[in-house]
């Protein structure tokens, strides 16, 4: 078991971890959500399973594929996409160009442009530099499950979708790739461009 709360100190509200890997978070994430929704306070607008509070600004050009939560804010730039389950917690910050996939982002964290985040979850004050990306899948394998690495052990999620737990105040640089499966520990500096790969496979 990889217990979240070892990584993200602050969970977005309505959201329980406890017992559950995050790739089994990120795999019903839609469920998820469409549970939430019902349960947000006046704050927000919903509209066809999209909540977006009314203290976030959304530019011209987004594309919001329900269900979404969008906190109190938060800041969306110029035709993102966010689809397959989305939670943005208070005062995240999704720039241009954007992707955002049946991912849950906490407090205060922020892409800046052109960034795919998929099947993912964010702690608080994570920053995204330009151009980097959380890997979801691994087109180049044959056999395609995901496997993490955590206390010396590796472990097999048994699925072939998910991106990375990524703990808080982490800082990714610009056009860094984070393989499938990646585990970052509070705190955690990415360089640019670097290749993050905890667990090697063969194809």
């Amino acid at each position: 078991m990889v217990p979240i709360n070892q990584f993200i100190h602050s969970l977005p509200p309505g959201i329980n971890f406890i017992g559950a890997a995050p790739w089994e978070i990120t795999s019903n994430i839609i469920s998820i959500i469409n549970e939430l929704i019902p349960l947000l306070d006046d704050g927000f607008t919903i509209n066809d399973g999209i909540a977006v509070h009314t203290t976030a600004v959304i530019e011209p050009g987004v594309t919001l594929k329900a269900p979404v939560i969008i906190g109190a804010g938060c800041f969306i730039g110029a035709h993102a996409y966010l689809r397959g389950g989305v939670y943005l917690a208070s005062g995240v910050s999704i720039g241009p160009g954007c992707e955002i996939k049946s991912s849950i982002v906490c407090h205060k964290s922020s892409a800046a442009h052109f960034n795919f985040i998929g099947d993912s979850i964010i702690g608080s004050n994570v920053n995204f530099e330009a151009g980097s990306v959380t890997a979801n899948h691994y087109n180049e394998r044959v056999a395609k499950n995901i496997f993490v690495s955590f206390n010396q052990a590796i472990i097999d999620t048994e699925i072939t979708k998910f991106g990375s737990l990524i703990g808080d105040n982490c800082k990714i640089g610009a056009n860094a790739v984070l393989s499938p499966g990646t585990l970052l520990a509070a705190g955690s500096i990415v360089k640019r461009l670097e290749l993050v790969e905890q667990v090697k496979m063969a194809d």
